[in-house]
């Protein structure tokens, strides 16, 4: 079955040889292989503001962000890759899905109480990259960052299931290693998780 995928670059350096941006291509490269559609919002070409009050927040987003969260709200599938920095996703990442959120996007207030979930019905792969070791991660850090994501806004808005990839040691990687990453990327990417 086909799918629609937005592939979210979260480098915020367009520079080619960052790891995140062939992690990406090689997800894109397999999701062709198995006739996907794909879309990409690339962080690091976009000129973004920050949120400064709720009134902001409130109020839908202006170009670049309008038209770049169609592409998630068009997907089935939503795929983010970034490295870690300071232990959490890069700033311009993080700024772009609050703007990507703002005007009820992900979540909508309800009459409940409890937010109603617009992403519902659609699933998400994270891939976060580091340093350090993956095991210092999960275990010292308690993947602070990627639970945060997946649990503060994919799962609060609807997205289900939900998957992650981590990639610890990043700078040391071997070339056969790197290549062994990417394989996976492109067999996720042919089937869409």
């Amino acid at each position: 079955m086909s799918h629609k995928i937005c592939i979210i670059d979260g480098h915020p350096d367009p520079a080619p040889e960052h790891l995140i941006h062939a992690l990406c291509n090689a997800y894109s490269e397999g999701a062709d292989t198995g006739r996907h559609a794909v879309e990409r919002i690339n962080i690091a070409t976009l000129d973004l503001p920050y949120l400064t009050s709720q009134a902001e927040f409130d109020t839908p987003p202006e170009e670049p962000v309008l038209t770049e969260r169609e592409k998630i709200a068009d997907a089935d599938h939503l795929f983010i890759a970034f490295p870690l920095w300071l232990g959490a996703m890069p700033a311009k990442l993080k700024s772009f899905l609050e703007l990507a959120a703002s005007g009820n996007f992900f979540i909508q207030q309800s009459t409940s109480g409890w937010p109603e979930q617009m992403m519902k019905g659609k699933s998400a792969r994270v891939v976060v990259t580091m340093g350090m070791p993956d095991f210092v991660y999960r275990f010292g850090m308690d993947a602070a960052a990627t639970k945060g994501l997946e649990r503060g806004v994919l799962g609060l808005s609807g997205f289900k299931p939900l998957h992650h990839t981590i990639i610890g040691g990043a700078g040391e990687l071997t070339e056969s290693k790197v290549d062994s990453w990417l394989a996976f990327m492109r067999e996720i990417g042919e089937d869409a998780v």
